[in-house]
């Protein structure tokens, strides 16, 4: 076969090589047949407890439906999402009351992310959604809703193109996309749900720097004053010196 024309060429005939790389071809058919095993045996656990885990993901939900903000405090905090974020964005962000994931039965094929929204004054849209799936060839590739009912003047897409001034330090493009654009690309931020109280409990760093500072400028102040304490004290030691020149002078 093609495995010992191939010995040939490289071995020049060499009988013993030949037959060392004929019998490693044959262990690596066996280790590939196991890799494929596996990857089957894998895939239905991965599917068993992706059942078990859903009442847990249901019950999460819920809780989060009693936290205000909880969302768009998530995605501000996301260091990928927040390059996505205008102002507009967040105060329309402001109204998405719950983020749900639903995997594809087989897993492996994609899911689907739904996006909640109470009424608001920029679209007319209940649910926004974006599947990702692998397409025939195994590439990525996802389908959104198109948003086709925005509000007079509230278009955030159309707006996106336009340099709008960021005074967080979460936005600092100049001319940034829309969150909204999101839905008309293939990029995914797949690592926000399966734990999104990691980012929404990420501490305020504006305010981490600032207490920073503080203590900063309280210990250089605490130097200053250790350091005015020290000059005091040798001021009065050079009193103490001078007076008791004056009185050795005095008694002779």
């Amino acid at each position: 076969g093609w495995l010992s024309q191939l010995c040939v060429l490289t071995l020049d005939g060499d009988p013993c090589q030949q037959e060392a790389i004929e019998h490693i071809d044959e262990e690596q058919n066996e280790i590939d047949r196991l890799n494929e095993q596996a990857s089957e045996e894998i895939l239905k656990v991965e599917q068993k407890y992706n059942k078990l885990r859903q009442p847990f993901f249901q019950k999460r939900s819920e809780l989060i439906a009693k936290i205000p903000n909880f969302w768009v405090t998530t995605f501000v905090n996301h260091p990928q999402v927040s390059a996505l974020l205008g102002e507009e964005d967040e105060e329309a962000l402001h109204y998405l009351t719950r983020v749900e994931v639903t995997e594809f039965e087989d897993i492996i094929s994609g899911y689907r992310i739904d996006f909640y929204f109470d009424e608001n004054p920029y679209f007319e849209n209940k649910v926004l959604s974006k599947e990702f799936h692998l397409n025939e060839s195994g590439d990525p590739s996802s389908k959104s809703t198109e948003i086709k009912k925005w509000k007079s003047g509230k278009d955030l897409m159309k707006r996106s193109s336009q340099t709008q001034n960021k005074a967080s330090r979460k936005r600092q493009h100049e001319e940034p996309e829309s969150f909204f654009t999101w839905f008309t690309d293939h990029s995914d931020a797949d690592d926000i749900w399966p734990n999104p109280l990691l980012y929404y409990l990420v501490p305020d760093m504006d305010d981490e720097e600032g207490e920073e500072d503080d203590d900063e400028e309280e210990g250089l102040e605490d130097i200053d004053e250790e350091g005015d304490e020290d000059e005091g004290e040798e001021d009065e030691d050079d009193d103490e010196g001078e007076e008791g020149e004056e009185n050795e002078g005095e008694d002779d």
